[in-house]
This record gives C-alpha cells, sequence and structure tokens, in this order.
C-alpha cells in the first residue's frame, strides 16, 4: 500500500508539473502582458510558434498579425517565468519583420520603416575628424 501510495504521489507531482508546460499556457502569459502593455489583443492573430521548456523558465516564439489577415506582421520571442502558477513575461527579444505592410504603404511597395540593410560603412577606415580638427565656423550674417 505504501509503494502504490508513493507512486501516486509522484505520478501526481509530476502531472502538475507539466501541466503549465504547453503553448497555451504561455499564450495566455503573453496575452495578459499585451494587453498590461495596452494593445488590442482582440484585434491582433496571436500564435505561439514554438516554446523551449527550462524548468519554471521558458523562451516563446510569437507571431502576431492583424485579426483575420492571415499574415504575421511581427514574430517577438519573450522570455517567461511560472509565477503563482502562471505564465509572466519577464523580458523579450528583438522582432523582425514578416511581410507586413504598414499603415499607408502600397501593398506592392518597398516600406521605408521595415528596417532593411544598414548604409554601408565607409571603405578605408575613414572616420569623422575630432571636433578641435575642424576649420572655426564664422557667424552667419
Amino acid at each position: 500500500m505504501r509503494i502504490a501510495s508513493a507512486i501516486f504521489l509522484i505520478a501526481l507531482l509530476a502531472g502538475c508539473k507539466n501541466a503549465n508546460q504547453n503553448n497555451e499556457a504561455v499564450r495566455q502569459g503573453v496575452l495578459d502582458y499585451l494587453q498590461k502593455a495596452g494593445l488590442n489583443v482582440g484585434g491582433m492573430d496571436i500564435t505561439v510558434a514554438g516554446t523551449k521548456f527550462n524548468g519554471n523558465q521558458a523562451d516563446a516564439t510569437v507571431n502576431m498579425g492583424v485579426k483575420g489577415s492571415g499574415t504575421t506582421a511581427m514574430s517577438m520571442t519573450y522570455h517567461l517565468e511560472l509565477k503563482d502558477s502562471k505564465w509572466v513575461v519577464v523580458g523579450k527579444q528583438g522582432s523582425d519583420q514578416h511581410g507586413a505592410v504598414a499603415p499607408g504603404a502600397a501593398a506592392g511597395g518597398e516600406n521605408p520603416h521595415a528596417g532593411g540593410a544598414a548604409p554601408a560603412a565607409p571603405q578605408g577606415g575613414a572616420r569623422m575628424p575630432a571636433p578641435e580638427d575642424l576649420p572655426p565656423a564664422g557667424k552667419k550674417q
């Protein structure tokens, strides 16, 4: 009888530990975080693309887009911790655009605010001159 009770207790504890390790519980934690940030989550499609669990911590890749559009406007990775049996966002990593069209931009046009390549660095190690190396600026009359 003692062995059966011990096995039942171990199984119960293992089940409780893994009960919150699912994408829906993580998604709810992200939704709570976005709502507190003032976003209209009711107008968004928010899906968890993948989650890596590590004990009471998790890293979740979340895709977001305009509800009903079928496109992902942004992908974000959130770091969550399990607090009081709920997943809570404690940090986030960078974001990148995936086919999003900025408000006011033409559907086929290039969005100048969507990132893109950084300007090319000057060749030959050119640097800005030190302020003391510049000629004095005269007053305009």
